[in-house]
């Protein structure tokens, strides 16, 4: 049973704090009103009941709930409302058959905040590492037009295709990344393994090597010798650079990098601008004010080249200008696309037009990734024959030159 902090004020006009159990808040504050208290604070506290199991459970899950556990809790909440279920019920019904331990307190937080008087928006927005400011936001849209099982179809279809995305792009970053991997393990393995056993060979026959040898093989006797070195400079290379990206100029040069890299910038551009303009269709489509709707375009678009746009579109419709105005200073839009949310903007018909360059950004990110792909693929296999060739012929060709000296 739920275990509930309270501060109350007794007849006597004694303030008395303390934590009881109830099974929901509501039950709660009845209890302390029934001894006669008038309630000051009444909030869930960490007290826990669950078993070592379910603690040991929570451990192994790490950290909170991912996005498809999100996707699945608004699947079947938008079922179980559709079908005429209460939303505290619906809650609680989902919460209990939730294998995330996280995610049920989470879920049981809600239930008990709606229980107390909150709307479903506001319980949402106490908890926003696991409902975006979208979520939330699309959710208050619907409070005030009735329409929130729709809307909640609406937010997990939104959902799913985000995650679709990310999927996709994921993917398509993995294939070069093993690609890369494997080239390195087999140049490490080259210059560790191999490299040395040929040392004895050429020693003292230096005069007869060429170039390419002498360099490998004082490249291997240093990662022989130095390998942990080597080792520390990776790692420490690796947490600088994460450490960079997380700060503010880091993070502002990375997304613009990420624009700029040759093969990937299609890739990287057709992604932000469409989940940028789907976020800003489902926003304009749910009724969210456009003020509202611009900012939480910007928060999350994923790159702040494309954040400082639309908080430049933001503050020029403040003044009354036009979405479309601000957007056709930027080179980060296509022209085309600016017309069209012009067009759509005189024809009262925004949230169309955006959801349908969004589907075509959509598709034609999908039809990037394939071709980035199929260009990796083959740039990969001649970048790791090429190294591994330029070391085979390292070794041979001193080994043939010494053979034409001895005959």
């Amino acid at each position: 049973m739920p275990h509930y902090r309270y501060q109350a004020q007794l007849a006597s006009g004694q303030v008395t704090t303390g934590v009881l159990s109830a099974a929901s808040a509501t039950a709660a504050a009845e209890s302390l009103r029934a001894q006669g208290g008038q309630i000051l604070r009444l909030s869930p506290t960490s007290v826990s009941t669950t078993s070592l199991a379910e603690r040991l459970r929570a451990i192994n899950q790490g950290g909170g709930p991912s996005a498809r556990d999100v996707l699945n809790f608004t699947t079947q909440l938008a079922v179980m409302v559709r079908a005429g279920i209460p939303l505290r019920a619906a809650i609680e019904g989902i919460a209990d058959q939730m294998d995330h331990i996280r995610f049920r307190r989470i879920l049981t937080n809600i239930r008990e905040d709606i229980e107390g008087g909150k709307q479903f928006s506001e319980a949402l927005a106490r908890h926003p590492k696991q409902f975006s400011v979208l979520y939330v936001n699309m959710v208050r849209a619907s409070e005030m037009s009735g329409s929130f099982s729709r809307m909640l179809d609406r937010i997990a279809a939104y959902q799913a295709q985000q995650l679709e995305t990310r999927s996709m792009v994921i993917g398509a970053m993995i294939y070069p990344g093993v690609i890369a991997s494997l080239a390195v393990s087999v140049t490490i393995f080259l210059l560790t393994f191999v490299l040395p056993k040929f040392a004895d060979v050429f020693k003292g026959k230096e005069a007869a090597m060429p170039w390419p040898t002498k360099f490998l093989m004082g490249l291997s006797a240093f990662m022989v010798d130095w390998w942990w070195a080597v080792v520390l400079g990776l790692i420490a290379s690796g947490v600088l650079f994460a450490l960079f990206v997380r700060s503010e100029p880091g993070r502002w040069w990375w997304d613009r990098t990420k624009l700029r890299i040759p093969l990937f910038r299609r890739m990287f551009r057709a992604l932000y601008i469409s989940r940028s303009l789907h976020t800003m269709g489902e926003l304009v489509n749910a009724g969210v004010p456009m003020l509202d709707s611009l900012a939480i375009t910007g928060d999350i678009s994923g790159n702040r080249m494309f954040e400082r746009l639309w908080l430049t579109v933001q503050a020029s419709v403040k003044q009354g200008k036009k979405i479309a105005h601000p957007l056709g200073r930027s080179s980060l839009l296509p022209r085309t696309v600016v017309q069209m949310i012009a067009a759509g903007e005189e024809s009262g018909k925004l949230g169309e037009v955006l959801d349908e360059v969004s589907a075509f950004y959509s598709n034609q990110l999908r039809q990037t990734i394939k071709t980035v792909t199929s260009l990796i693929e083959p740039i990969m296999i001649i970048l790791m024959g090429s190294i591994v060739g330029f070391i085979a012929m390292s070794i041979i060709l001193p080994i043939f030159k010494m053979s034409t000296l001895v005959k």
